[in-house]
């Protein structure tokens, strides 16, 4: 099914989401729905506060980057209770988009690898490495189970060129493409 993407205003993307209960009965029709809603939405990551469930879990597909970012190749997968244990000292500037801030996109540095602990959709846990545009995809799809959103991340002149764009998509006079939920 295809869930409504919640926007810019809506309080959840702003809240530090719950862990996932090691019996949440809805995990898999939850981790479908997201997939489905992201293809709909033609995005590369989707987190959980973004459909309204404050739950410590993303989705993300990268293999249509795959031409541009040889990673992302086998980059499809649900993150369950995710976190980052360690970051790279370099950093790379990357201009950002995201679902929830429709026509708003700007630089954003982030560390260029971070190590992962995780759990997938059967409750297997891992850890591991994540580098180039693998790592900027987790790092933004985690900023959202923190309760962030990638322009708390520009500088503070940058958030002032976007603020307009922010209040624009609060007051619902921005519309994107896809099912979406402003408030």
């Amino acid at each position: 099914m295809i869930l409504p993407i919640y926007l810019y205003g809506q309080p959840v993307l702003r809240k530090e989401a719950e862990e996932v209960p090691a019996d949440y009965a809805e995990l898999k029709q939850l981790v479908d729905d997201m997939f489905e809603t992201l293809t709909v939405a033609e995005g590369c990551g989707l987190a959980a506060p973004q459909v309204g469930k404050s739950l410590r879990l993303f989705v993300v597909d990268g293999t249509e980057l795959k031409e541009e970012y040889p990673e992302c190749a086998n980059f499809k997968q649900a993150f369950v209770n995710p976190e980052i244990l360690e970051e790279s000292e370099e950093k790379i500037a990357y201009s950002e988009g995201c679902l929830s801030l429709p026509g708003i996109s700007e630089n954003v540095v982030r560390p260029k690898r971070v190590l992962v602990h995780y759990y997938d959709i059967d409750g297997n846990e891992h850890e591991e490495w994540l580098e180039g545009f693998n790592s900027r995809i987790f790092q933004h799809e985690y900023d959202h189970i923190e309760g962030n959103v990638f322009t708390d991340r520009i500088s503070p002149i940058r958030r002032q060129f976007v603020k307009g764009k922010l209040v624009n998509i609060a007051k619902g006079k921005t519309t994107p493409k896809y099912r979406y939920k402003r408030n």
